[in-house]
């Protein structure tokens, strides 16, 4: 082994997978973030993938897997190799807020997401009485649930795209910080 092996190599990319309810918004805040507009997005079966770099040379790529109750029980094949997390949840549909929060809670317990980053979108804040990120954050049991881990709650709208370049920036530096911890401990481990 040649010593230029023993400095950690720059992260250039990360993997941040993009889950919640049907219908919360994931596809079409993953078209606005990448393209800058709101396309009329269908339901997603399965999932889409989309790469969008967030600056120098940093690549995120983003799974947006989708919501339906069928597709939830394979959320946990996409957690393998996540440096975080991206939920989003529909903050105007108060009907459901309690399956999106018991999902989440499911999610945040699969052992592969263990210490990940993690941003909940506060999607759909045009709407009238959509729930602020001081709600969501409380209703969602932040504190709690995301001790062991770094988190934030972004509050959003894909279609006008306010608060996401916000959300973009703070899952990037999440994921930077996880993907060095990361490569530290494995550097420690060999």
């Amino acid at each position: 082994m040649g010593l230029q092996n023993t400095k950690p190599c720059r992260v250039k990319q990360a993997n941040i997978v993009m889950l919640g309810l049907d219908f919360a918004g994931k596809s079409t805040l993953l078209y606005k973030l990448r393209y800058k507009d709101a396309f009329l997005t269908v339901p997603t079966i399965g999932f889409n993938v989309d790469m969008i770099e967030t600056g120098r040379g940093f690549t995120l790529t983003f799974w947006d897997v989708g919501g339906q109750e069928k597709m939830r029980q394979l959320w946990g094949n996409f957690l393998e190799d996540a440096d975080g997390l991206l939920y989003v949840v529909d903050s105007s549909d108060k009907r459901r807020l309690e399956d999106s929060r018991r999902e989440f809670e499911l999610v945040l317990k699969n052992e592969s997401l263990q210490n990940v980053p993690v941003v909940v979108l506060a999607n759909k804040q045009d709407l009238p009485g959509a729930l602020n990120a001081e709600e969501i954050t409380r209703r969602f049991r932040m504190k709690k649930y995301c001790s062991d881990r770094s988190w934030y709650v972004q509050p959003c709208c894909a279609i006008t795209g306010e608060g996401l370049a916000e959300a973009l920036q703070r899952a990037t530096t999440f994921a930077k910080q996880y993907s060095r911890s990361k490569e530290t401990f494995t550097i420690l481990k060999e």
